[in-house]
């Protein structure tokens, strides 16, 4: 009971206290001019002359707010529209407080939500402080909330960024004591490969070389065997020699090309001589083999080459005696001709005409491919090849390793945050579908946009830097030089962070041609909700 009498006896007197704050507060309104906040107060000592808050002059304080504006700055008119450049303060109790032009004092429209700055037109506004003040409590206490556990999550991000930290450079210490030794084992390695490839090299070149006098050897015979079958076919009586006649028969070797083989060109072909044996032709022949064309083959009309007819398959008719040829006939003579035709398609029967490039080919072609090599040489060879393949192996493995530490150095050098608290975000990558398009944001990489229905992928920026305002500056990011706008800038994306319990991109817009502007929420952004000022500091 006594207890009780107690906790009454508080409660009285906390209502008092309460009431009479109420009343001081009431009393300090009435002793500032209408329109001053309580901060600026102090400069409206009512009795006292006023000095315009720009200093530029003073003036009697009955001429603060008198309607007509005194100082250059306005101050002396902060309840009045006297002044252009005039403020008027809404003390909005129980909500925020807010300053408006003094332009809006008496226009008929409610811009304070105490209705303060409407007090002589005659409009009706109630007063909505306290409403507005318990709807932004509310709005505030759920981001307290989301900011809550945003911020848990926020202080584990922290932690897993530190042991991420630690590991990362405690694989990059280790990476690098592996590099060292595969660039020792690689050198060793190319020593080895170098030792083994020179042998190699030296067998495989005896190989061809022994190829190549092998193929000369065979391209001799040929070229004597033909030698010899042109100087029987040019020998027309058989006597053992070419003479000049003979050598004329063949216009085709008219040295200037004129049109005529004389007998001096010929002879200049033999040396000065008039003929010359089988021994002399081989001097002859390497000026003419070039051009000669064999009597085998006999060049028709119409480019075609025929095998000339003996004499007995053709039979002589007197005038008026050639018999009739049947169609039967004709169809047997076309598919003989026909064969005819085939055969005189056979490249072994056209090799004296062919021209020297296409007959060089044919001859190499005929001299089959190279031999294998021999077991010594494939041995060399086998075991350059293991050396090289070694060598190939680690060289590519020291690449790679490489690779992973300029990675790791990268990551663990790049801004994630004043505590790291933004690492968690490196490689991965975030979607937001839309009607159109899949938006695509991997923080620290790049944006993409992706038709829905298919397409290719466009970039709208790769990562830049951090862009928030001085002081807050981990709020927005940058990303820039992305796929052209046709006649137009690069592509470029500007992300607003915001606090959240969920990593997730819940907006995209393009405000302007090629500048996208991407919302992103993500517990790194979240504060502690103990720093946050409540709504609760309010000015009178």
């Amino acid at each position: 009971m006594e207890n009780r009498s107690r906790n009454m006896a508080i409660a009285c007197q906390s209502l008092i206290s309460l009431l009479l704050l109420s009343a001081a507060v009431s009393a300090v309104e009435v002793q500032r001019p209408r329109g001053v906040s309580l901060s600026k107060k102090h400069f409206y000592v009512e009795g006292k002359p006023f000095t315009c808050l720009d200093g530029s002059r003073t003036i009697p304080f009955d001429r603060v707010n008198d309607d007509y504006c005194d100082c250059q700055d306005g101050s002396d008119e902060p309840g009045t529209p006297a002044c252009p450049n005039g403020s008027f303060h809404c003390t909005n109790a129980g909500h925020r407080p807010v300053f408006i032009p003094s332009s809006r004092i008496n226009d008929g429209v409610c811009d304070c939500c105490d209705a303060t700055d409407e007090f002589n037109s005659g409009a009706s506004c109630p007063n909505t402080c306290r409403e507005l003040g318990r709807k932004e409590k509310e709005v505030l206490q759920k981001l307290a909330e989301i900011a809550k556990e945003g911020f848990i999550l926020k202080q584990q991000l922290i932690q897993e960024a530190k042991r991420g930290l630690e590991e990362k450079k405690a694989k990059a210490f280790d990476l690098e004591a592996s590099k060292k030794q595969l660039e020792e084992k690689v050198e060793a390695l190319r020593t080895v490969k170098e030792a083994a490839e020179e042998p190699e090299k030296e067998a495989k070149e005896r190989h061809l070389k022994a190829w190549e006098n092998e193929k000369a050897a065979i391209r001799a015979e040929k070229d004597n065997a033909r030698m010899a079958e042109v100087f029987l076919e040019l020998d027309d009586d058989g006597d053992g020699f070419v003479s000049l006649t003979e050598l004329q028969s063949h216009s085709e070797l008219d040295t200037d090309s004129d049109g005529s083989f004389t007998e001096t060109e010929a002879q200049g072909l033999l040396g000065g001589v008039d003929k010359v044996d089988t021994v002399a032709f081989e001097a002859v022949w390497k000026d003419i083999k070039d051009k000669y064309i064999s009597e085998s083959q006999v060049e028709t009309p119409h480019g075609e080459t025929r095998e000339p007819l003996p004499d007995n398959d053709s039979e002589h008719y007197s005038e008026g005696e050639i018999p009739e040829e049947d169609d039967d006939n004709d169809d047997d003579q076309e598919e003989e001709d026909d064969e005819e035709e085939e055969d005189d398609d056979d490249p072994d029967d056209a090799d004296y005409n062919r021209p020297p490039a296409v007959q060089a080919k044919k001859d190499d072609e005929d001299e089959g491919t190279m031999p294998p090599y021999d077991e010594e040489t494939q041995n060399l060879i086998d075991a350059a090849q293991k050396a090289r393949e070694q060598f190939d192996e680690t060289e590519r493995a020291l690449r790679e390793l490489d690779d992973q530490l300029k990675s790791l150095e990268k990551e663990t050098s790049s801004d994630f945050g004043p505590s790291a608290e933004f690492a968690y975000l490196y490689n991965q990558c975030y979607d937001l579908p839309t009607s159109e398009y899949i938006y695509r944001l991997c923080p620290f990489k790049q944006v993409t946009q992706k038709p829905k229905m298919g397409g290719s992928e466009t970039s709208l920026g790769t990562w830049g830097h951090w862009d928030g305002p001085e002081g807050n500056v981990y709020t927005v990011m940058k990303y820039e030089n992305g796929l052209g706008c046709w006649q137009g800038p690069n592509r470029a994306t500007t992300v607003k962070l915001k606090c959240g319990k969920e990593t997730v991109v819940t907006s995209t817009t393009e405000p302007s041609r090629c500048e996208y502007l991407m919302e992103f929420t993500t517990p790194a952004l979240c504060q502690d909700p103990r720093t946050l000022d409540p709504m609760l500091h309010t000015e009178l």
